[in-house]
């Protein structure tokens, strides 16, 4: 979504170095990075870090895409977290992202992931999990904008009862980095013009979608990230879209990753990226 001013220009474009593919999840992206068929990449930054400390070469370029997540279904009992307790929520995958943020947050929040609640991973995908609660076939689950917009649009009865990144700065007192913009280490070191033109292409999409979210709307019903124009204007404000370079908000990336990493290091390749991994 942030892109979508940047994917215009280029589809207007006959010469252009760029070419930008949309897929459905991120496993798919990843794939791409193994074949090394993609010279750029965006995806969870989770999965950014275990790309990199599993021997690829790809480094962090920036963050674009801040907290995304929410807890959101038609429970309308739900005020605080104590009122989790005894609750079913949905996950769309165990030890996935926004499976170990969530968990963390009930900790911190003094409810017992394990016994004080029953997480359901019955639907695999963010997607399924979507058509789900909007079906009304879960009550209430963890999941991201633009789908969240998305499933409000089709079930009135659903809202937002948490919005994870708000909860996380108050534990944390620090912003959810979320997505990832990487590059593939020969390309950022052999074409660095063309690279930093993308970082400004990218940064200056991001901030025209954020002050012209009406038109930027249109667009991202245009080339079919959204089926809908209300989900995508209602999306917009609450996807946090922010482009940030990784050097400059190194340590906020290592303290982030670092909570994974104590809970499961697994979540993050086995270990905190070295110096190495931020594009500089």
């Amino acid at each position: 979504m942030g892109m979508i001013k940047l994917i215009d220009s280029l589809s207007q474009t006959d010469n252009s170095i760029f070419k930008i593919e949309i897929l459905n999840e991120p496993i798919m992206v990843r794939k791409m990075m193994l074949e090394g068929t993609a010279d750029f990449a965006i995806l969870p930054g989770t999965m950014s870090a275990i790309t990199y400390n599993k021997g690829l070469d790809y480094k962090l370029i920036a963050v674009p895409v801040w907290g995304t997540l929410y807890l959101f279904g038609s429970d309308s009992t739900i005020h605080d977290w104590a009122d989790l307790k005894g609750k079913r929520i949905h996950l769309m995958a165990r030890g996935m992202t926004p499976d170990v943020l969530f968990r963390y947050l009930l900790t911190k929040n003094g409810i017992d992931p394990e016994t004080n609640v029953t997480l359901d991973y019955s639907f695999p995908t963010h997607i399924d999990l979507a058509h789900a609660i909007a079906a009304g076939q879960a009550n209430m689950g963890v999941i991201s904008e633009p789908l969240v917009s998305l499933v409000m649009q089709k079930n009135k009865n659903v809202r937002p009862v948490f919005n994870l990144d708000e909860e996380w700065k108050k534990v944390m007192n620090t912003p959810l980095f979320e997505t990832a913009f990487i590059g593939k280490k020969d390309v950022l070191e052999n074409n660095r013009q063309a690279t930093e033109e993308l970082i400004s292409a990218y940064r200056a999409s991001t901030n025209w979608v954020n002050k012209n979210p009406e038109s930027a709307a249109e667009l991202i019903v245009k080339y079919g990230i959204l089926p809908d124009y209300n989900a995508a204007l209602h999306a917009i404000p609450r996807s946090n879209l922010k482009f940030v370079r990784a050097k400059e908000i190194e340590q906020q990336i290592e303290e982030y990753l670092n909570v994974f990493f104590e809970m499961n290091p697994d979540i993050i390749g086995g270990k905190i990226p070295d110096e190495n991994f931020i594009y500089k």
